[in-house]
């Protein structure tokens, strides 16, 4: 079951709106409806947001993106299409219906905070659930639970007038997460900070995402602040969804030259991961076995250095060196253990490309790319990063395929770094 779901969503305003409506469909632009005297905000919209997923929506002023994410919580009625939260189309209930949805199943965080002034930080956290009718008890234990996990423990007393912005929207978050809604729509919800407290206000919300894993609708018009948030991304523009996929794809694949404009002066190194460079990992050895077989597999490679992984579950154990085998093979060691070393520098798959560059240049094998639990699944050699970092900073007018980051081939990673594990 998806968490909110849209489908063929219009919202016209102004005159003749069924009629516009019925113009767009069969090809007509936006501009030409406006002659009706009809304005489409939202044309033709459909999506799908996985519970769990952080879904940003991003475009420009005039996109039609606040629109949408108002039909989303029932504050407008589509002019044509649908809107299921769990399954229920909210365009279609009663309006006790649509209260007890947005009570139970949606939160709100607004652009500028919302709060009551002449309520306390408490009072304010604690609103959605003194409005659904919860025991003054409760209420005021899910918000100290609510503020504490959004890091204003201590400031409960405390009135709005008495905070910074930052601090005012830490509120409205704990007003959400107070409510114990699953679904949080967030419309622009951090572009009245400052750069400094709106970038802590992101690392605070990914944080929270981790632990709480609710299913958020994030509207903005900021890119890197989307592909910062963003498990996937819907462009828009004129008030249609111009592209969905996840911040890679977007970057890598534009669905169009509006696309590829917006994306141009992105700083990918802060966007893309590991996983996006790495290659397939050539030369591992059985961490269980013994050193001869380790002999036979670098010389058949003819590698000085292999990772050492568990035959079965394909942890990293770290690397071998060729004298190091040698020297096992003459003294009759029947295990690796004893000369597996641990300074490999490893990486987690979603690393990003900035973060790998300090790691690389310190180390003299290719860096080992892990999963969460350890499983080698890759390897990004120094010469691929290298690589990558010089198509991203190519001129796009010397290459039209400038944008696009390849890794290099296998061969070509090994002759970069020659004896090298990979």
């Amino acid at each position: 079951m998806t968490a909110v779901r849209a489908e063929g969503l219009f919202k016209v305003f102004g005159r003749k709106q069924d009629e516009a409506v019925r113009r767009l469909l069969d090809g007509a632009s936006r501009e030409e409806v406006t002659k009706l005297g009809a304005t489409p905000a939202v044309i033709d919209a459909s999506f799908e947001v996985q519970p769990g997923e952080i879904f940003v929506v991003m475009g420009l002023s005039g996109s039609g993106k606040s629109t949408l994410i108002r039909m989303l919580n029932g504050l407008w009625t589509p002019t044509a299409g649908s809107v299921y939260v769990d399954d229920v189309d909210i365009a279609k209930i009663d309006a006790a219906k649509l209260r007890q949805v947005r009570q139970q199943k949606i939160s709100m965080v607004f652009q500028h905070f919302a709060l009551l002034p002449h309520r306390t930080v408490l009072e304010n956290a604690a609103y959605a659930l003194d409005i659904q009718g919860v025991s003054k008890e409760e209420r005021r234990a899910k918000a100290v639970e609510a503020l504490e996990l959004v890091g204003l423990k201590g400031w409960e007393d405390k009135y709005p007038a008495q905070l910074s912005g930052g601090m005012k929207q830490r509120v409205g978050l704990a007003r959400a997460l107070a409510a114990g809604s699953d679904i949080m729509l967030m419309d622009e919800a951090f572009s009245a900070l400052d750069p400094l407290i709106r970038r802590e206000m992101q690392d605070q919300l990914v944080e929270l995402q981790a632990s709480l894993n609710k299913t958020i609708v994030f509207i903005t018009h900021d890119l890197n602040e989307a592909m910062r948030l963003g498990d996937r991304i819907a462009v828009m523009r004129d008030g249609r969804i111009v592209q969905i996929g996840t911040a890679e794809e977007v970057l890598n694949d534009p669905a169009n030259d509006y696309v590829a404009q917006f994306v141009a002066d992105v700083d990918r190194t802060r966007v893309l991961t590991a996983s996006s460079v790495m290659e397939k990992p050539q030369y591992v050895v059985n961490a269980d076995a013994g050193p001869r077989e380790a002999q036979h597999v670098m010389r058949e490679k003819h590698v000085s250095a292999a990772f050492a992984v568990g035959r079965r579950d394909n942890r990293l154990h770290g690397v071998v060196y060729d004298e190091d085998v040698v020297a096992a093979v003459k003294r009759g060691d029947q295990k690796l253990d004893k000369i597996i070393k641990n300074d490999v520098a490893a990486v987690q798959e979603d690393a990003y490309l900035a973060d790998l560059f300090a790691p690389s240049a310190e180390s003299k094998l290719p860096l080992a790319v892990v999963d969460q639990a350890g499983k080698l699944v890759g390897v990004v050699p120094r010469v691929t990063l290298l690589a990558a970092m010089a198509s991203i900073t190519e001129s796009p007018d010397q290459d039209p395929g400038a944008h696009s980051l390849q890794p290099v081939s296998a061969a070509g990673a090994a002759s970069g770094q020659e004896g090298a594990a990979q």
